[in-house]
């Protein structure tokens, strides 16, 4: 009895032993299969452009000290001492910068001071060598990251980047003999077992930092017996197979530590830069213990929900490192002392929506969705977020303003609101500084300043006098009389905005007053079909008819790319692409991608010259001569636009280094009952008074090809200075500048002198 007894143990632990063998290499395959692939879907992330600083440029304390607050610098009483730290003055700001690390380039932070005189910056000192700097970049800003299934947040470190008083931390809060157990430890379940049972309530956990992990990665939160032995079996056999480090280094990425809006916190590179503005390496010892704390509870324990009971935590965890002699009790003391301080980050997940849904749709060519929310790349972009966020406070605060003033704009349907939208782009590179496409995401992701087509009114305008220039100049006459033309075989007759009794004026009257009479004309003397041929030049999507009303903007548009068209003025001709995306870099920050600057020349820039010269015209004495109330006219050349029956209300300005497009108008056409002038102007003034640091005040550069001649107002030849009573100065292309003088005061001049001799001979 007692042998077939020891025959059947036998057989038994025989089976027990299989099976855990069996069972241990499914596991062993299990985990070599999850640990060998890849390990995280980590999202790429999205950062704005690098800001440029140089002395001399026209640019405010406080949009520096924003700035600064939206990249986590911490403001201090003292000399800034660390990355990050920075002290401000009544015109100076100290800033010890963090470290700059793109696609294209790798700084380390130093010290500097940016001192300011008025509303320039004077001078950039490089403080620790006392070097006087042309120019100082600051590191670009996060706008957002492309999430997939699981929203989670996680900068990857490696275990060499971890500062020791962090891991001590961990090991201190979390499993103190890791380095001294094989992937269980039977003292801390003990341990544990005793204390709960003593309270008789769960008080301590006997799971290892290595149990802990197998959880995480494989297993579900169930509270069960079966769950429990695997886990365990699962540590034993990540023991076996991967060192210690190995295994620490990828729990430390894995561990979640909170919560950003609706994306998870994990891993402490993520935590060290969310709570504290730093790099994991940046990290003091009582600022890696209030991270060793959250591990337990990051909903109980979180220093933004409750700083108390996360200080009580920290201390905690600091006084089990001393425990272990890991700190020491001066070390103990200090860090008991620091207050916990955290860094009010931003919640609001993705920056700049309507910008993040272009950018999304030029990525598409390149990456998957896939790729783009799981291989962590970091996607560097040509947004400007002070411009951004200038762009987006006019638009709501000028929509506001119309809606107060009158009262029928406003509607109780979020749906139905009163609409715009903001283009923002640099006209010699194509970037796209800025965009927004509705007052509100949350509400409608429509986006109006790339998939709407509107009416651009008087906006259009100026390609009908470039369509001109060849054959006319800005001084010749065109005819202001009531005409009717034949469309369809209907008649149409274009009207004024305004009364005027001028039977004649120039194109650049014409064009600054916006006069519809005289501007059709002008369409019908170049010929319609060679307007139409001029859009193709400029790439508008579409598609124009020589009609007569195409001259007045009655054919839609898309904001972008009127936008874009209009950068060729500025550029000297040259159309650039609408740039989102500068350079797309893997997680070693190597380039995967770089967006190369695409031209194409489409008019000479004698043309642009010329048109932009009469669009200052529009600004200084025209329909957008409100400007000067407002302070911005000094090298401004811009063009208002108003639809029929007030349904689209346009301004787009523009200089040599900005142009800004502003649109408002409600989705299903009704009336706004404003113009360009009185609607969007003012959100494009509010808009550039908010980034004065693009308002340099450098006018158009005069080109070869063009040269100026004094002609007569009313007749627009050359002047006999004897004789016409009002001169001007005008620009012209140099192969068709007048060459006649003016016969009407010429006549009049010698009619004149025959009547003054006959009475000086009777006299």
């Amino acid at each position: 009895m007692l042998k077939k007894l020891l025959w059947g143990t036998a057989i038994l632990l025989a089976a027990a032993v299989v099976g855990i063998t069996v069972y241990g290499g499914t596991l062993w395959g299990r985990i070599e299969k999850r640990f060998s692939a890849r390990r995280w879907q980590v999202p790429s992330t999205l950062y704005s452009d690098t800001t440029l600083l140089y002395p001399g440029q026209a640019y405010r304390l406080n949009l520096l000290k924003s700035k600064l607050n939206r990249l986590g610098y911490r403001q201090t009483k003292s000399t800034p001492t660390r990355k990050g730290d920075v002290r401000l003055r009544k015109s100076a700001a100290e800033i010890y910068l963090h470290d700059l690390a793109t696609a294209t380039q790798n700084r380390t932070g130093f010290p500097a001071t940016v001192r300011f005189e008025g509303e320039r910056i004077q001078s950039i000192e490089r403080t620790d060598q006392h070097v006087f700097l042309p120019l100082l970049e600051l590191e670009p800003e996060e706008i957002g990251q492309f999430y997939g299934s699981q929203w989670e947040r996680r900068q990857l470190v490696s275990i060499k980047q971890v500062p020791v008083h962090l891991i001590h931390a961990v090991l201190a809060a979390e499993d103190a003999r890791f380095y001294e157990h094989h992937g269980f430890d039977p003292r801390g379940i003990l341990r544990a077992v005793y204390i709960n049972l003593r309270h008789g309530s769960i008080r301590q956990g006997g799971s290892t930092i290595t149990q802990q992990l197998a959880k995480n990665y494989f297993l579900t939160a169930e509270r069960t017996l079966s769950r429990k032995l695997t886990e365990l079996m699962m540590a034993v056999v990540m023991e076996l197979k991967y060192e210690k480090d190995e295994i620490l280094e990828i729990y430390l990425n894995e561990i979640y530590l909170g919560q950003k809006g609706a994306a998870a916190v994990n891993g402490v590179g993520e935590a060290a830069r969310f709570y504290f503005g730093k790099t994991v390496q940046d990290l003091s010892l009582a600022e890696a213990a209030v991270l060793a704390g959250l591990i337990k509870s990051p909903g109980r324990y979180s220093p933004l929900m409750d700083p108390e009971r996360s200080r009580q935590r920290r201390d905690a965890v600091l006084t089990a490192m001393h425990t272990r002699s890991w700190v020491t009790e001066p070390q103990l003391r200090q860090a008991l002392t620091m207050p916990v301080q955290v860094v009010r980050s931003e919640t609001r997940e993705n920056r700049a929506p309507y910008f993040m849904d272009y950018l999304a749709q030029q990525l598409e060519t390149l990456y998957s969705h896939k790729n783009l929310s799981s291989l962590g790349m970091s996607i560097y972009t040509t947004l400007d977020t002070q411009v951004q966020e200038a762009a987006e406070q006019a638009l709501l605060r000028g929509l506001a303003r119309l809606e107060k003033a009158n009262p029928s704009l406003r509607r109780s349907d979020p749906q139905l609101q009163l609409q715009g939208a903001v283009v923002v782009m640099q006209p010699k590179t194509g970037y796209l500084l800025a965009l927004v496409g509705g007052r509100d995401y949350q509400v409608s992701q429509y986006n109006r300043a790339v998939q709407s087509r509107r009416q651009p009114g008087s906006a259009f305008k100026p390609f009908v006098y470039l369509a001109a220039l060849d054959q006319l100049t800005p001084s010749s006459r065109l005819s202001n009389l009531e005409k009717t033309y034949t469309v369809n075989g209907q008649p149409w007759q274009p009207q004024n905005f305004s009364d005027d009794f001028e039977l004649e004026v120039s194109m650049r009257t014409a064009l600054k007053l916006s006069h519809n009479r005289a501007t059709v004309d002008l369409a019908m003397q170049t010929g319609l079909d060679r307007l139409v041929g001029l859009t193709g030049d400029f790439q508008f999507s579409t598609p124009f008819k020589a009609y007569p009303s195409l001259a007045l903007g009655a054919f839609e548009v898309v904001p972008l790319e009127l936008a874009r068209a209009y950068c060729a003025l500025a550029a000297d001709g040259v159309l650039p692409y609408p740039m989102s995306l500068k350079d797309v870099a893997d997680e070693s920050n190597q380039v995967q991608q770089r967006t190369h600057i695409s031209f194409e020349r489409v008019i000479t820039p004698a043309e642009a010259f010329i048109i932009s010269d009469m669009l200052t015209s529009v600004v200084t004495e025209g329909t957008a001569r409100s400007l000067q109330q407002r302070g911005l006219y000094r090298s401004v050349a811009g063009k208002t636009g108003t639809t029929n029956d007030f349904r689209d209300g346009w301004f787009i300005g523009y200089t040599p280094e900005i142009l800004a497009l502003v649109w408002v108008g409600f989705d299903n056409g009704d009336t706004i009952q404003n113009t360009g002038a009185s609607a969007a102007l003012p959100i494009w003034a509010e808009l550039m008074r908010s980034v004065p640091q693009y308002l340099t005040g450098t006018g158009f550069r005069q080109p070869a090809g063009v040269i100026v001649k004094t002609v007569c107002s009313e007749s627009g030849l050359l002047s006999d200075g004897r004789a016409c009573p009002f001169p001007m100065e005008e620009f012209f292309l140099q192969h068709n500048a007048p060459t006649v003088s003016c016969p009407i005061h010429r006549s009049q001049n010698r009619l004149k002198r025959i009547i003054d001799g006959i009475k000086g001979f009777f006299h």
